[in-house]
């Protein structure tokens, strides 16, 4: 398997506009972060996770433009923003998203030209699956395994694929769903910054997570300015876990 950080920012981006910190005027590429997104690439299959506002540019930099299917962790912009630049991979087919009901219901009143029923030449066509918090799915021949977690009072989904498990917007995972994941080769799981959010985990929290998960390596993304210098702040961090940032490429045994 192989895992590809489209983006590992928050819903702001690195540098956030209007601000002069060290962080926003760093010249170090890894502190540039556009908004939380990646390709899994795994037994022949590349599913992307979350379609971000800056999908058309991430696509452009990947080191290869083939996605299969879409995951949605859900619906706030900065996951689903990019979905109309899916029309490139609509040619031929409709493209395949996997998501909750309410998220498909939502894209449905967002982007109500993608399900016409006599859609304008060229709009993206999806072909919306509906998913549950509890039941493994299949994509492309590929079991998903969804991850009910809390994104401060909403429900969303992060997935386990194989040897990993995405987690992203997270502010509380139940007690089931740790044991669930313990021990997995790697976690990649949010962080937004060093003090508390009202929806999302802060580092403590974070790695406190981390330890009672036990992953092999475990790698951040979704942060934001406030998570410190990359050069500053990873080194940090517990032997087995880094800071994600953009392409960062993880080669990922079973």
């Amino acid at each position: 398997m192989l895992l590809e950080f489209l983006g590992t920012g928050t819903s702001t981006g690195v540098p956030s506009l209007r601000c002069d910190c060290e962080v926003c005027r760093s010249a170090d590429p890894r502190d540039n972060r556009l908004r939380a997104s990646a390709i899994v690439r795994y037994r022949g299959k590349s599913i992307l996770i979350d379609c971000s506002p800056d999908f058309r540019q991430q696509m452009l930099r990947a080191t290869d433009d083939h996605i299969d299917a879409l995951l949605l962790t859900h619906i706030h912009y900065d996951h689903v923003g990019g979905i109309d630049d899916l029309r490139a991979y609509c040619f031929d087919r409709h493209f395949p998203v996997y998501a909750r009901q309410d998220v498909i219901d939502r894209l449905r009143e967002r982007l109500p030209y993608c399900f016409a029923e006599n859609p304008y030449p060229g709009v993206p066509l999806l072909d919306c699956t509906p998913i549950n918090d509890t039941d493994p799915f299949m994509v492309q021949g590929i079991e998903v395994q969804p991850i009910p977690i809390m994104h401060g009072k909403m429900p969303i989904l992060g997935f386990r694929i194989g040897p990993l498990a995405y987690i992203t917007d997270c502010k509380e995972i139940a007690d089931d769903q740790i044991e669930r994941l313990h021990g997995i080769p790697v976690l990649v799981i949010n962080a937004l910054r060093h003090t508390p959010h009202h929806s999302h985990m802060h580092l403590d929290a974070t790695l406190d997570v981390i330890r009672r998960i036990a992953p092999r390596q475990a790698y951040l993304t979704h942060m934001s300015h406030r998570i410190g210098l990359h050069a500053t702040t990873d080194p940090t961090l517990p032997p087995n876990t880094h800071l994600a940032h953009d392409q960062l490429i993880l080669e990922i045994e079973e």
